[in-house]
């Protein structure tokens, strides 16, 4: 970049606030994209929007659809011009997720690997239409005539943001975290997947093979080494079984490593080993 500004391929106009980049005519791969789009064959308009969020979603009143939603052609043209096949796509304002719904099906025709991150902030939409849509997308649905549809393949993880951070400035564990907020992070931490259990156990459950456990405070006590928070020997005979490997998060442990190879424990301490 410094190069670019250096040579004068990319200026900076209006105090700063705005960037140019020059583009030469024997660097300029295919044809430039035009700042008018005017083909609404090709990028779609308000209407084509809302009639494939209806196909999409015939058992919901009309008025209960996103109001404004967005042509799925149109941001497939975008994703034609500014993406490759390993791109990440980031829509802040997803609303109906058509940007989920265009990544998906220009994977399907290109064979490409793009991910996609949808932010909405209305709970209610995120839930029942920006994740319920892409869910219908990937893996099929059955349309307003009984017909099923195939999926486009592919799929996501729906994930929800806690109201407050999960450390202090300190960077220690809030004391108000409770038990269930932390099982999610360590298990997303953990599998780069949402957690679906119940939260009840410091075993919170297995992934590939390994058992992962939780000891924190609400579910065997206090802080003290007998209380659970820290892993002893009787905590650890305590634990519900696994035969294979385990992955213990826990405030500290009185095990030494040879008793830890021994056990078949990768030994994990909270806050320091959290992070994502």
């Amino acid at each position: 970049m410094g190069k670019m500004i250096e040579e004068g391929e990319v200026v900076f106009l209006d105090e700063g606030t705005r960037l140019q980049k020059k583009t030469y005519l024997e660097d300029q791969k295919g044809v430039p994209p035009s700042s008018v789009w005017a083909d609404l064959e090709e990028t779609g308009h308000n209407r084509n929007a809302k009639y494939e969020l209806k196909k999409l979603f015939p058992d919901v009143q009309t008025s209960d659809l996103f109001k404004t939603p967005k042509p799925e052609r149109f941001i497939s043209k975008i994703l034609r011009i500014a993406s490759d096949k390993d791109s990440i796509i980031l829509d802040s304002f997803a609303g109906s997720g058509t940007t989920g719904h265009a990544v998906l099906r220009q994977n399907a025709a290109d064979g490409g690997n793009r991910k996609f991150i949808l932010v909405e902030m209305e709970e209610t939409i995120a839930a029942g239409i920006t994740a319920e849509r892409v869910r219908r997308v990937a893996g099929g649905y059955t349309d307003a005539k009984g017909k099923a549809v195939e999926g486009l393949g592919g799929g996501f993880q729906f994930c929800r943001l806690s109201a407050e951070p999960l450390f202090n400035e300190f960077g220690d564990i809030r004391d108000d975290v409770t038990f269930a907020e932390l099982a999610d992070f360590v298990w997303f931490a953990e599998t780069g997947i949402g957690y679906s259990g119940t939260a009840d156990s410091p075993m919170l459950g297995t992934h590939d093979g390994r058992a992962i456990y939780l000891l924190f405070n609400g579910i065997l006590g206090d802080r003290r080494p007998q209380g659970g928070n820290i892993l002893t020997k009787a905590i650890l005979d305590s634990l519900p079984e696994h035969d294979g490997s385990k992955v213990i998060y826990a405030a500290a442990t009185r095990l030494g490593s040879a008793a830890l190879q021994r056990a078949n424990i990768v030994f994990k301490q909270t806050p320091y080993a959290i992070e994502v």
